[in-house]
This record gives C-alpha cells, structure tokens and sequence, in this order.
C-alpha cells in the first residue's frame, strides 16, 4: 500500500462514496476504485460496503479510517519539515465566495499556484454556507461576520460596506435619511435578513422587506443598479459602480459595521504550512491595499 491508496481510502469513508471523494480529489472514480481495491487486498480485509447511495465503513473500516487519518496527517506533517523554506507541495482545497472569489481572491490564488509549482490548488466558488469537514476542504475563506462554529479563523483583513440605490430609484422613491425612513423602502437582500447599521458608536438593527432576494451579492448589485431598490453590500461590488455614477451611496450617516475576511480551517493542533502560507499571503495584500474596495493586490 502507499500513501495514496491511503488518502483515497480516507477520503471516500468521508465523504461517504466514490462519486464525491473522487470530486474532491480531482480524479477519475475508476482511480478511486483501483486504489481501494489495491488498499483492500494489501490488507486483506473489506474496509467498505458498496451500497446504491455510496459506501459504508465495515467494522474494519472504521478502525482503520482512525489509524489511516492520523498517518497521512503525520506524513504530511513530516513533509512540511523537511520541505525548503517556502517550498510547497500537495494538494490545497479551498472554499471561497463567489461574489469576491472570482475578483478579489482568484488572482492571488493564482500567484501561489506560479510560486508554488509543486501544488496543487483546487478551488470551490459558492456563496453557499460550505461545510468545511464534511465537504473536504483544507480551508475556506468567508467575508463578513463569522457565525458561531468549531472552526478556527484568523482574520486578514478588513471589509466595508455600505448602502447604495441607483439615481433613478431616489428620483421616483427619495432617498432615506434615517432608519425608520428605510423600512418604507424596497431592499435588496439575500434572504428574511436584519441590516445592522452604525449611529456613532451605537449598532442599530432593522429589519428591511423587500420583493427583490439573491444569495449573491453580485446580483444584488445589478437589482439596485436598474432601480429596483436599495442594498447593503461591500464596497468591493459597488466601488466602479459608484465612480460611474450609476449607484449613489445612502443613509451615509449609518454606515455598516466594518466586518472582516477571515481564513477558516477545520479544528486541529496546528494549520498546515499551505494554510499558513495561504493566510499569511492574503493579510500582505490587505496591508498593501488601502482599503478593500479596490482588492487585495
């Protein structure tokens, strides 16, 4: 057996079949099969039962995923010490939103994969709640206030929003100046949200209603650009859109919260050098950029 067979293994009692393992592994299912067959009969043993919804752990399987995770986490601890400094390899696994992904942080995943030749970055745009263990992921990275959880995050940087309507909609509709006006407006939202919005020190909560829902915040933006109402985004997705002219900020006087981007990771002793490597990169653009309406650089 090898460590691959050995990670294979790992992987599909996760994820619980071949179909998703070899997903998230970026391979044929037929590498997958052959892996675990090789795996079993070096063992000489079943480690899963194949069923029509995936596979399932045997008894056998269950004992070795333990004692199989903890070597290639080992493995892979060794390799990290013996690599030269700065040098990375294997396989890094990331979760990132699609409404900045693409923009903000796509370019600097792109870097590490030049300066890296030796790994392999495999990333996952969605602006979906992601579960990090049960889908995979080496790590994620989430932007705005981090709901409560078992993982563990490190904050790169910061993030700014604020609350933007075309012209056209102030024409038709005015402009709300306090929050009580805000609630006789349409909202732009992702879902039966509150806004939280700033008076001096003081956070304030609303609950805005609006016909106009999407669970990306580039599509929001395009609502509020044709006039449909109001959003509270990150000025990352309005910034150019505000310079044209074609969105005008609102209710300035109650700005959002600052919030934050953060790298999340899985529970565990200590994040791997890639993920360390990843974070350590991602809080350098932040630091070079003025502010991150204008993303990371």
């Amino acid at each position: 057996m090898d460590i691959e067979e050995l990670r294979t293994f790992v992987e599909v009692a996760d994820a619980g079949g071949v179909s998703p393992a070899a997903r998230r592994l970026g391979i044929s299912k037929s590498i997958v099969s052959r892996r675990l067959a090789r795996l079993e009969a070096a063992l000489g043993v079943q480690l899963l039962a194949r069923n029509t919804r995936g596979a399932a752990l045997t008894e056998a399987g269950v004992t070795f995923r333990e004692h199989a995770a903890r070597a290639c986490a080992e493995i892979d601890a060794a390799i990290d010490a013996i690599l030269p400094s700065g040098e990375l390899r294997g396989r890094l696994r990331i979760a990132v939103p699609l409404s900045f992904g693409p923009t903000h942080f796509a370019p600097v995943l792109a870097e590490m994969a030049r300066a890296h030749p030796r790994l392999h970055i495999h990333t996952v745009y969605s602006d979906r709640f992601v579960d990090l263990i049960a889908d995979g992921f080496d790590c994620g990275i989430r932007v705005g206030t981090l709901r409560d959880s078992n993982l563990l995050a490190r904050r790169v940087g910061p993030i700014r929003g604020s609350l933007v309507a075309s012209p056209e909609y102030i024409r038709i509709h005015g402009a709300p100046e306090t929050p009580e006006e805000l609630l006789g407006h349409e909202a732009l939202m992702q879902g039966t949200e509150s806004w939280r919005l700033m008076d001096g020190d003081q956070i304030l909560t609303v609950h805005p209603q609006g016909r106009f829902k999407a669970d990306n915040g580039t599509a929001l933006v395009a609502a509020a650009v044709a006039g449909l109402g109001i959003a509270a985004v990150p000025d990352g997705l309005t910034h150019e859109h505000v310079a044209s002219g074609a969105l005008v900020p609102v209710m300035t006087r109650y700005p959002p919260p600052e919030a934050g981007v953060y790298v999340v990771r899985p529970p565990g002793q200590h994040p791997s050098q890639k993920v360390r490597v990843l974070t350590e990169v991602l809080i350098a653009c932040f630091e070079a950029s003025e502010n991150f309406s204008h993303g990371p650089r």
